[in-house]
């Protein structure tokens, strides 16, 4: 018989004294679970929708926070007489602040909640908006940006989290990919008013997301898995059945969730360098290696300074960055559609080859320019290279990571080894968006291929290690991942 710990010591396993449930009998469960909620007539997933509504408020502030820095880049450095390399530090210390939001996200939202972490999350935001509109020079700009930052690492994770958490197997990858497509609006929004708004204005925009996060907080339920980990049987029942109806019957996925949150309990409590055990190894490579395929592909370089791109390549900057903003919210909207259809694996392909191809043509466009070949195509090309990057990463490396994280980790680890995945993905996010402005000073068709590069070799990469997530319950795909 193969059990969920089959990895454990041998001493650990003389220590537990009652049989451990069998994979077979996990996996092999088509009637029971999370899988009779989805299919009972009596489930009723409002209150599922409306806690994602409430929880992807956060998402949007993310991306309000991501988008921020690219429609106010020309009138930031003039007003407070910002120099390129203090712009490139008030563009990245985002980043920064969102990698010690990574440390830290996980051990907030196992010690005070899901709930809590984003409540915690939402004041960090609102207090670095309020820094930056008030603002008269370079010091208060970058706290302001430290703070919102901080507030975006929280999020990136706990949202996907709590999502994940809380929704149906049936409907898990579709809501879960709801926390990229709200992001991409918030990215969206910011562009396009950026346009017409002051900076100081359009910083102000920010706070709207994280009031309704922070009110909404107050009418959902918390995560059950969370209730069930920390004792909270009461309450755990409770939200359950709040978020599957009143005249659902809860009886086999609560059942399902205690089985394997108690088995787990059984086991060592996991600290950072426990994820290097063998037994989690395989999750931590994959949840850590698709965080640095999206980072280092060049995403924040691009998101951060769509409209000096544009520029550059001699295309209208504010015509592109709207185009640019329109085309991924339809993408990822499309992405949310279809992810529990498709499956993560073939859009993760997709999206990487799209991903290749577009950077390819934006180097083309830049070579030729460099070189003074064919100049009339090189803002065709370069434009065409840009949306093609934006749609190819809407359509699966925006999302997939984010959502193949949150169902990877066993609920044990799930806090620090969510935090390990988040802090990588922030960390390459920072080096990214920092290094781009001086990477373009090197080699402007350099920097693209290199990115192009780095794509392939994610490819590669998700050929060989991610597996297919879809139609199974969190439990079934840890039990699975870590056998």
């Amino acid at each position: 018989m193969i059990y969920f710990i089959m990895a454990v010591k041998e001493d650990v396993q003389e220590n537990i004294r009652e049989p451990l449930m069998p994979i077979e009998n996990i996996l092999d469960r088509e009637d029971g679970g999370a899988g009779d909620q989805a299919n009972n007539k009596k489930v009723n997933p409002c209150m599922v929708y409306f806690s994602t509504l409430i929880a992807v408020c956060g998402s949007y502030a993310f991306g309000s926070c991501a988008g921020y820095s690219s429609p106010t880049q020309s009138a930031i450095r003039e007003d407070i007489a910002l120099s390129l390399a203090e712009y490139s530090v008030f563009g990245s210390i985002l980043t920064f602040g969102a990698m010690i939001g990574a440390i830290t996200s996980g051990p907030i939202a196992d010690y005070i909640g899901r709930k809590g972490a984003m409540r915690v999350s939402s004041v960090f935001c609102v207090a670095g908006w309020l820094a930056i509109y008030f603002a008269e020079g370079v010091w208060p700009l970058d706290i302001g940006r430290l703070a919102t930052g901080y507030g975006m690492g929280v999020f990136s994770y706990v949202v996907p989290v709590f999502i994940a958490e809380i929704a149906p197997k049936n409907l898990r990858g579709a809501l879960t990919a709801a926390n990229q497509l709200m992001i991409c609006a918030g990215v969206s929004v910011a562009f396009i008013i950026g346009t017409v708004l002051t900076w100081r204005a359009l910083a102000l925009t920010g706070i709207i997301p994280c009031a309704i996060l922070f009110l909404g907080l107050f009418f959902i339920p918390e995560s059950p898995r969370w209730l069930a980990k920390t004792g909270k049987e009461k309450e755990f029942e409770a939200a359950l059945q709040k978020l599957r109806g009143k005249d659902a019957d809860i009886t086999h996925e609560a059942a399902e969730i205690q089985d394997y949150i108690e088995t787990l309990e059984r086991l060592p409590k996991a600290g950072m360098l426990d994820l290097f055990q063998r037994r989690y190894l395989r999750s931590v490579t994959i949840g850590v290696g698709l965080m640095v395929f999206q980072q280092f592909g060049g995403i924040n370089g691009i998101c951060f300074y769509t409209s000096t791109i544009f520029e550059s390549a001699g295309f209208s900057s504010s015509v592109g960055t709207i185009i640019y903003a329109i085309l991924q919210v339809v993408v990822t909207g499309l992405n949310t559609i279809v992810i529990d259809r498709a499956g993560r694996k073939p859009l993760l392909l997709v999206s990487a080859t799209g991903l290749v191809l577009g950077c390819l043509l934006v180097g083309v466009s830049f070579f030729l320019k460099d070189h003074e070949l064919g100049l009339e195509s090189v803002p065709a090309l370069a434009v065409t290279g840009i949306l093609l990057y934006i749609a190819a990463f809407s359509a699966g490396m925006g999302a997939v990571p984010w959502v193949v994280m949150s169902e990877i980790f066993p609920i044990n680890i799930k806090g620090v080894g969510g935090s390990l995945a988040t802090l990588v993905n922030w960390f390459g996010a920072w080096l990214v968006s920092y290094t781009f402005n001086f990477l373009m000073t090197w080699s402007s068709y350099g920097t693209f291929i290199l990115y192009a590069a780095i794509n392939a070799l994610g490819i590669l990469f998700m050929i060989i290690v991610v597996p297919e997530t879809k139609g199974r319950t969190l439990e079934q795909i840890q039990a699975a991942i870590n056998a």
